[in-house]
């Protein structure tokens, strides 16, 4: 047994010490917001925050993760309502298929903790995740909007 703290809760998880966090989250604790896209953490559709930074979780461990803060997209909204994110990417249209968005969203709350007022350059940098249908531009705009909200 592991013990992950998931979304400020604790979490017993019956896994090896080497199993992918992404596992433990979707099919042990049944958070399944999270994506499996690669599975070689390039695409970022697994995306979560470990103690505040945006992780690929397909590439970390629990034992990498244990005793340490891991957020998941469940926990993105703040007391019920939208995250300011979520509210920015259905008021500029940015999902279309929606897989990568959970990830997508992820990686940008991450990167507007640390920059409140972020550029296109410094949203291009953080931002590595990949969306089939290409709706990059409408995210940077969402990220725009959300750091203005």
């Amino acid at each position: 047994m592991v013990a992950l703290n998931v979304n400020g809760r604790q979490a017993e998880v019956d896994v090896e010490p080497d199993t992918p966090l992404l596992w433990a989250i979707r099919e042990n604790i049944g958070l399944t917001g999270t994506k499996y896209g690669c599975g070689i953490g390039q695409c970022g559709a697994c995306t979560v925050h470990v103690d505040g930074a945006a992780v690929r979780s397909c590439g970390v461990t629990v034992a990498d993760v244990t005793g340490k803060n891991i957020v998941t997209i469940e926990a993105l909204a703040e007391n019920g309502a939208p995250h300011r994110l979520q509210q920015a990417w259905i008021d500029h249209d940015v999902p279309q298929c929606g897989y990568c968005q959970s990830g997508m969203l992820m990686a940008a709350a991450a990167l507007l903790k640390d920059k409140p007022k972020p550029t296109d350059r410094d949203i291009d940098a953080a931002i590595g995740n990949i969306c089939r249908c290409g709706t990059f531009q409408q995210a940077r705009a969402a990220i725009h909007a959300a750091a203005e909200a």
